[in-house]
């Protein structure tokens, strides 16, 4: 059996459940009606959701996908604090604020997705995301980590 040549990894964000042949799948060189097929199987549970997707194509236009258990933090941090853009310069503009209790919650939401060692970390890289996004976390200062001793 001959060994497949990969061609392309490409990291998208699709919408679950209503994937459909596109500009985005074209350009990645993989079969887009076999894949929206099986993306759409797989995440039509998450319909309306964002799903990040990497997908390993081949020469032989097969392909292979995995999806990420969670939404962006980005996603999750806009419909926790109910805006629908962040902020445009992060310095100068605060887009909305939320609160310490919903950042630990879309912290431990993200645990699967991310690489931190306990919530407190996980926190932290949330309210760094959020600080980009102009989203202020009440009691929450993304850049200082506070030593336990």
């Amino acid at each position: 059996m001959a060994v497949k040549e990969l061609k392309r990894i490409a990291k998208i964000q699709l919408v679950g459940g209503q994937a459909r042949p596109g500009p985005a799948l074209a350009s990645i060189g993989i079969n887009m009606a076999e894949f929206t097929k099986q993306f759409n199987d797989l995440t039509k549970n998450r319909n309306g959701e964002i799903v990040r997707t990497t997908i390993w194509a081949y020469s032989d236009k097969s392909f292979k996908f995995e999806i990420k258990a969670t939404e962006p933090a980005s996603v999750m941090i806009k419909k926790a604090a109910k805006i629908k853009t962040a902020g445009k310069n992060q310095k100068t503009d605060t887009a909305a604020t939320i609160t310490k209790e919903q950042a630990l919650d879309i912290a431990k939401k993200k645990m699967l997705d991310l690489n931190a060692y306990d919530e407190e970390h996980a926190l932290r890289m949330i309210a760094g995301t959020a600080k980009q996004m102009g989203v202020k976390i009440t009691g929450v200062n993304p850049i200082v980590h506070e030593n336990k001793k």
